[in-house]
């Protein structure tokens, strides 16, 4: 990792990224794409070591209380945040000033917050999202061999049910010939029901690939799946997009068991309610005004 000095952290839509790169190795991550334009190997990860700061600064400065979200591009709870506690300390800044979170992680490090999450979520509002890719526990450490597996972070969910900080599942990506079973998608969603998540976001059931991303994926594939490389290339070329071929049946079983356990798995809905300060309608809490 190196250290920067940062000259802003959050985005026009609230958004910030406190490191940039990540060390959990997940072999699919569109991160890694040229088009991110990342000066650095992708593991050496930058540090915004002033990012608390920014963040006071740039929250004082607003009129209204708003949700930060951070997370979407490079995980917020790196194997370095152990010990420099960024992420924990621009939580309590969002605390202090009583906007609202919504944070994206694979590992159970946001544990260690707990505190934070619940005061955050008893002011203003909390939302904790969590990648979920796959049931079987042996693929989870392979394809995200650095970071907690998806059983470790189902018990996050479980715990954030138990406190009252809703939760969503980002249930992507579906990776074509791996991990695209109906077997795979009940288990991921039974999942899901149990930890009474308020959302799952999925784009498609399957898999993007860009340049930078695509030559990473593909070596991991011949490391640990000897012809699927060329299976892929078979199957769709040098297409961006890249669908699993039972798709469309795939699809109307995920929407089919959200209809009916009443979870919402609209993108555009969740993006709009994650954007949105309202804790009227958190599951569970009183309105504060």
């Amino acid at each position: 990792m190196y250290t920067v000095q940062a000259k802003g952290i959050l985005s026009a839509q609230n958004g910030m990224n406190i490191y940039r790169g990540c060390t959990h190795g997940c072999i699919y991550c569109d991160a890694r794409s040229t088009c991110y334009q990342m000066n650095h190997l992708f593991e050496n990860v930058e540090v915004k070591e002033n990012a608390p700061e920014l963040l006071d600064a740039a929250l004082s400065r607003k009129r209204n209380r708003c949700m930060v979200s951070t997370g979407s591009m490079s995980d917020p709870y790196q194997q370095c945040e152990k010990t420099l506690c960024l992420t924990r300390r621009c939580l309590e800044v969002i605390e202090k000033h009583t906007c609202g979170l919504a944070i994206q992680t694979k590992s159970d490090m946001i544990l260690r917050d707990l505190d934070l999450l619940e005061s955050i979520n008893r002011k203003a509002k909390c939302v904790v999202e969590m990648t979920l890719t796959t049931y079987d526990e042996d693929l989870c450490r392979i394809v995200e061999p650095d970071v907690c597996t998806t059983k470790r972070r189902v018990e996050v969910l479980n715990i954030m049910r138990d406190r009252g900080i809703s939760t969503i599942v980002w249930l992507t990506p579906i990776l074509p010939f791996i991990n695209d079973t109906e077997e795979n998608l009940r288990g991921l969603l039974d999942y899901c029901i149990q930890a009474r998540v308020y959302g799952i976001i999925i784009f498609g059931i399957g898999l993007t690939l860009r340049d930078g991303d695509r030559q990473y994926f593909y070596k991991k594939l011949d490391e640990h799946f000897p012809g699927m490389k060329e299976k892929y290339i078979r199957t769709y070329g040098s297409s961006y997009e890249l669908p699993v071929p039972d798709t469309v049946r795939l699809t109307r079983l995920l929407k089919d068991e959200c209809r009916a356990h009443g979870i919402v798995c609209n993108a555009d809905e969740l993006f709009g309610w994650m954007h949105t300060l309202d804790t009227s309608k958190i599951p569970g809490q009183p309105e504060l005004f």
